[in-house]
């Protein structure tokens, strides 16, 4: 009986949040796959992994892309979520069609849909629509509010001990980043999950004030949450280095919230990992220091 041969695997994004989790699950389990970096420089941790091949490849550039998708069979697609990101995926999935990749497992977004008053989830619907139409296969991974977001307010938690919201009393099923990577894993190197969409979320739905509560017991320092309009949120994700287009999203995502569009529990990452999503009780406990002067 001939070995059956491990697919190659494509990650792009590889250096950012998600990216760096994904390769680290793929290398702990010694499965080779290819990281696609915009420059090699900048991907000095990948080259501590035996598995990694590092490739240089820039979305806006569909020769480089062609390069880095040859002989590879599964991607895992991921771009920054910037007015770009709608061309330069959909770029990606127009070459990957043609080097004859047989799946794509797209990072998309909870409530994706190319009606959508929310700038993110009318792009990544649009992108999975295309992604349907090449004939690729696909699973796409729909993940809810990052907990991992919260450390964009790192500096005035450690600093106020305080952090902002347009979103009221509204729950939000919120998942730590490194079950949407194991996720993400699965999904690429075991069968079964061609023609899926995974919800993923973690395994309660919380108020921005229960989360203030539970980082404030982690980190042992009162941590509080501070409702606030949607004009003076985009004032303060512009101040602290928000581009305007992202920050604009970010408040069309927080009015998405509030609607309490984003509380179901869904066991996406269950279903694919078999394992209980993070709580965000262990998410506060591992990041406290980050929290913390």
């Amino acid at each position: 009986m001939s070995q059956i041969q491990t697919p190659q695997i494509l990650i792009t994004g590889a250096t950012g949040n998600i990216g760096k989790e994904l390769t680290k699950y793929l290398s702990n389990k010694g499965i080779p796959f290819r990281a696609m970096v915009r420059s090699v420089k900048d991907a000095k941790e990948l080259t501590s992994f035996a598995e990694a091949e590092i490739v240089e490849g820039d979305f806006n550039d569909a020769e480089s892309l062609k390069k880095a998708l040859h002989g590879i069979d599964k991607a895992f697609l991921l771009t920054n979520s910037s007015e770009f990101a709608e061309q330069q995926q959909s770029t990606f999935v127009k070459v990957a069609a043609h080097t004859g990749l047989k799946h794509i497992v797209k990072l998309s977004q909870w409530a994706a849909a190319v009606d959508s008053p929310v700038r993110f989830l009318r792009y990544h619907a649009v992108v999975e629509n295309l992604i349907r139409a090449s004939g690729i296969s696909y699973t796409f991974l729909r993940p809810n509010l990052f907990m991992q977001g919260l450390l964009g307010f790192r500096e005035t938690i450690i600093h106020k001990g305080q952090f902002y919201g347009a979103v009221g009393d509204a729950k939000i099923s919120l998942i730590d980043i490194r079950d949407i990577a194991a996720t993400a894993g699965e999904a690429l190197t075991q069968p079964g999950h061609e023609g899926k969409i995974y919800n993923l979320t973690g395994p309660e739905s919380l108020t921005h004030q229960q989360i203030a509560e539970k980082l404030s017991a982690a980190t042992n320092r009162p941590i509080q949450f501070i409702d606030i309009t949607p004009e003076i949120l985009l004032d303060t994700l512009l101040d602290v280095g928000f581009p305007k287009w992202q920050a604009e999203g970010l408040v069309e995502d927080y009015a998405h919230y509030k609607l309490r569009e984003a509380s179901e529990v869904h066991p996406g990452v269950t279903d694919v990992t078999g394992k209980t999503p993070i709580s965000f009780d262990n998410f506060a406990r591992d990041h406290a220091f980050l929290f913390s002067a």
